[in-house]
């Protein structure tokens, strides 16, 4: 790793700050099993958290060759980067290359500015970070990245599971971020904000404060400086903790629920595409809700618009059925109970809504 100015090399005889080698830790354990000469991009916005994910990547990618002792290059992994500008503030354009040039003397390559469009989809929150992970999912497939690599921390995994509780969520919501999923790797979910921080002063990094990260405006900011501080000074230290342990619980639960669901439904299913009632309702509310969600998701409902109200008037044609034959669902699916089967179908055609003197000739 080239160093930049003010850098503390290990090779001073007295090793790395505790901080900086709990996050060189926390990434080689989530760089095992990559394939050797793989590429792998960190998703750096220049705050401290992914700072000093993008500094210990730059360090341990290349050393992450087999063996207890470090291999060589060769042998390991290349270690890229990218910083994604979402245009939604002054000056964001410099700020992006600001953070690209600070990636580069880390020695990460190759490192890409990915300049996205925001929507309003979903709310401001949700279109950014829609817009970051679509830039982010393009550029490693134009890269052939083995992996892309997530500075979110227990702190932001605990906001997680407390923006969920308001919500309402079942134990999917609940469970937070996963480690991994797909290509995406989340190396730091066991580190605090705190300890980012030190390994970015431990080793002359200045991180750039994100001034949306303190917008009352946003409610994972609320969440962040008010909800969490008051719940801790309410029931005591260690809250933050708790709440990233439960998350990790119940991903295991989700996990195996959503296996049973699968499984469960392959035999609900009917060779006329409807869904056997009879076998569905016999199943536990918590696997038949999954089986429901996913059939309707299939059918073309958004998944992000299922909410549990849904669900349960979905569910309703099942365990509470009294004649009622239909349920409406988002994105225009609907679902029709008919001869002892359920069949979620998709909204017919534009044109079928056309009288005839619309209809588009053959």
């Amino acid at each position: 790793m080239r160093a930049i100015k003010g850098y503390r090399s290990d090779n001073d005889g007295v090793g790395p700050h505790p901080a900086v080698a709990a996050v060189r830790l926390a990434v080689r354990r989530s760089l095992a099993g990559l394939p050797a000469g793989g590429l792998v991009l960190v998703a750096c916005s220049g705050g401290p958290d992914s700072l000093a994910l993008a500094a210990a990547t730059a360090w341990e990618a290349p050393h992450s060759g087999r063996g207890s002792r470090p291999a060589q290059p060769a042998e390991g992994l290349r270690a890229g980067a990218v910083t994604v500008d979402h245009g939604l503030q002054p000056g964001s354009v410099e700020r992006a290359a600001a953070v690209a040039d600070t990636l580069r003397r880390l020695g990460l390559d190759p490192v890409e500015v990915a300049t996205v469009e925001v929507g309003r989809a979903g709310g401001p929150e949700a279109a950014a970070r829609d817009a970051r992970y679509a830039a982010l999912g393009d550029l490693a497939d134009h890269l052939g990245a083995a992996a892309v690599l997530l500075g979110h921390t227990r702190d932001d995994q605990a906001e997680t599971v407390l923006l969920g509780l308001a919500r309402g969520s079942g134990a999917r919501s609940l469970s937070g971020m996963a480690p991994v999923a797909g290509r995406y790797r989340r190396p730091l979910l066991d580190l605090d904000r705190a300890t980012t921080r030190s390994a970015c002063t431990a080793e002359s990094l200045s991180p750039w404060e994100d001034p949306h990260n303190g917008d009352r405006a946003y409610a994972r900011a609320r969440v962040r400086s008010d909800a969490l501080p008051a719940v801790e000074r309410a029931l005591g230290p260690g809250v933050a903790v708790a709440l990233a342990r439960t998350a990790r619980l119940l991903r295991d639960d989700a996990d195996a629920l959503d296996g049973w669901a699968r499984d469960a439904a392959t035999r609900c299913a009917h060779p006329d595409g409807g869904l056997d009632v009879a076998a569905l309702a016999a199943l536990p509310a918590a696997v038949r809700r999954r089986v429901l969600r996913h059939s309707a998701v299939v059918a073309g409902a958004p998944s992000g618009a299922l909410a549990a109200v849904h669900l349960e008037v979905l569910d309703a044609l099942l365990t509470n059925w009294h004649g009622q034959r239909e349920a409406q669902l988002p994105g225009g699916v609907r679902a029709v109970r008919r001869c002892g089967r359920l069949h979620l179908s998709a909204p017919p055609p534009a044109s079928a809504h056309l009288p005839p003197e619309h209809q588009p000739e053959e």
